[in-house]
């Protein structure tokens, strides 16, 4: 299927009826509140799956899966499917719920990160996410689309736009995001970014385009 900016995949409370596994682009799992607001609970791109709590019996989606990033298609498999393919496949199932594992980690990181860190860590930390899950430097996202991902307002991620492009960690243009330091960037995010990053690596595989020196830091699945 392919995956178009601004496609819902499955709303909130919907039947779960398929999983998708992206091959490109950047999906938002994100928490739907009684006024229509959506707050960003996690990301996920090629390197997983949505739908993932099907794998835990559940039937029917806690979250909206909104493609945020489109572009590329995504690997649609239907719920019978998948539940027959796991059955006669053991390694392949507790490989899918190492994810589900990963995924709580970074949910827990983004929590901990909107509770206790500023707007220009948050942003940093957000956009090292999606470098890790797209091709290329670039960004194309509008700031009001990443304002309401992150519960801030647009005018708050123009301003730290412009303080991270002060800083030389990357170039804003409207819809349109440039990652020009990757080091950098990774040092303003500080420590909400790479911890989630370093689980995953260490349950599935390497994953990001993190530089070097944090790199050494992600040991292989084992």
């Amino acid at each position: 299927m392919p995956l178009n900016q601004g496609h819902v995949i499955v709303g909130q409370g919907e039947p779960i009826t398929f999983v998708c596994f992206p091959e490109a682009g950047v999906t938002s799992v994100a928490d739907v509140l009684p006024d229509g607001s959506r707050v960003e609970v996690a990301l996920v791109g090629r390197d997983g799956m949505t739908n993932s709590q099907l794998l835990l019996g559940c039937e029917q989606a806690s979250h909206e899966a909104l493609v945020q990033i489109g572009g590329g298609r995504s690997l649609r498999v239907e719920a019978d499917v998948f539940g027959e393919f796991c059955a006669r496949h053991p390694s392949a199932n507790r490989l899918f719920l190492r994810f589900i594992h990963a995924l709580s980690i970074q949910t827990a990181r983004t929590l901990a990160s909107n509770l206790r860190d500023p707007a220009a860590k948050r942003l940093s930390r957000w956009l090292l996410m999606c470098h890790d899950r797209i091709d290329g430097d670039e960004i194309q996202l509008l700031h009001e689309h990443i304002g309401r991902m992150l519960g801030v307002r647009r005018a708050t991620v123009t301003d730290t736009l412009h303080v991270l492009e002060g800083h030389g960690a990357l170039r804003s243009k409207r819809g349109r995001i440039t990652v020009r330091d990757r080091p950098l960037l990774e040092e303003l995010a500080g420590a909400s970014y790479g911890f989630a990053e370093t689980h995953y690596c260490r349950l599935i595989a390497p994953f990001g385009k993190a530089h070097p020196a944090q790199a050494a830091l992600f040991p292989t699945a084992g």
